[in-house]
């Protein structure tokens, strides 16, 4: 706590740990520490970050809040929900974070991340603690391997317990919608606003994780494999397998009981497991769209989304 703390006032950039990945934190005032985010990353410029703050004080310094969105906060936070809304005016934020933006993304982690910036008593700019449009880390062991020699720290805080980005909303003319699904399910957020999320295209990136290629392996991925060709590795769902599973390069599996919340965890972690077996193609099982798998079937069609312009 205290070495991270000594960076993040220097203006230097630190991986930690929360709830969802690990994060590369910036402190989120300072242009300079918020561009050496985007340098270690080799993040594009246009793509905003989420401010994360203590708490809810810290948070309408930042961003207007109606009274829908300070329901959804009250409700989900500390925890995997970044709600976006209207930049305040003076709210010392610097303009890299947003990207241009009108807007802020906000999200309040628990543990480490909380603590750490309630002490700092500024908000972080932080996103995943990995190298642009590759995949996230849900392990300090994982930060390591990718950033390990552009970064000056790395908090190792053990497997990240959700291992899913946060989920996205916004509140348009009364009604949220859904900008990035993630680790508070769909379904919890329809309980509390009683009414479904509105989903479909947006014009132009409104918040983090909204490009079409993001979260990619070095190895080409197919998806909703229905058999394993020879050398492509596998993953898996559930407890039954594809045909020709048995002849696949390398074989994990998200979750043999079929557990949603478990394959969020590992989904992560095993992509990155199997891109290190050296196959060229990564087969994965078809995954059921429900509450979480909404987000697992997400990241898996970002990654892999053809990225001859990943940044359309």
């Amino acid at each position: 706590m205290d070495a991270a703390l000594a960076l993040l006032g220097a203006g230097e950039v630190v991986a930690i740990p929360t709830e969802t990945v690990y994060g590369l934190a910036g402190d989120a005032t300072n242009g300079e520490a918020v561009a050496r985010i985007f340098e270690a990353k080799g993040r594009p410029r246009f793509n905003p970050l989420i401010a994360h703050v203590a708490d809810m004080a810290m948070a309408e310094r930042i961003g207007v809040f109606d009274p829908l969105s300070r329901t959804l906060a009250e409700k989900f936070w500390p925890g995997p929900l970044t709600l976006v809304v209207p930049l305040r005016a003076g709210s010392g934020i610097h303009p890299l974070v947003t990207a241009g933006l009108d807007t802020i993304a906000l999200r309040m982690p628990k543990g480490f991340g909380g603590t750490l910036i309630a002490r700092l008593g500024r908000p972080l700019a932080a996103p995943s603690a990995n190298s642009s449009g590759k995949i996230s880390s849900t392990s300090g062991e994982a930060v390591a391997s990718d950033l390990g020699a552009r970064i000056p720290l790395v908090v190792d805080g053990g497997a990240t317990p959700v291992g899913l980005e946060s989920t996205i909303v916004k509140v348009e003319d009364g009604r949220v919608r859904l900008l990035r699904p993630g680790g508070v399910p769909a379904g919890e957020i329809e309980a509390v606003t009683g009414a479904p999320l509105l989903r479909g295209m947006t014009a132009g990136i409104e918040a983090p994780g909204m490009l079409a290629s993001h979260y990619a392996p070095g190895a080409q991925m197919r998806l909703n494999a229905e058999s394993v060709g020879t050398g492509e590795a596998l993953l898996g769902f559930g407890p039954s397998r594809t045909e020709g599973w048995q002849q696949a390069h390398a074989f994990l599996n998200l979750s043999e009981a079929g557990d949603l919340r478990e394959a969020a965890t590992n989904l992560f972690a095993h992509l990155q497991a199997l891109d290190r077996s050296g196959a060229k193609l990564i087969a994965v099982e078809p995954i059921p769209f429900d509450e979480l798998g909404e987000a697992i079937n997400d990241r898996l069609a970002r990654a892999a989304a053809p990225r001859d312009n990943p940044h359309v």
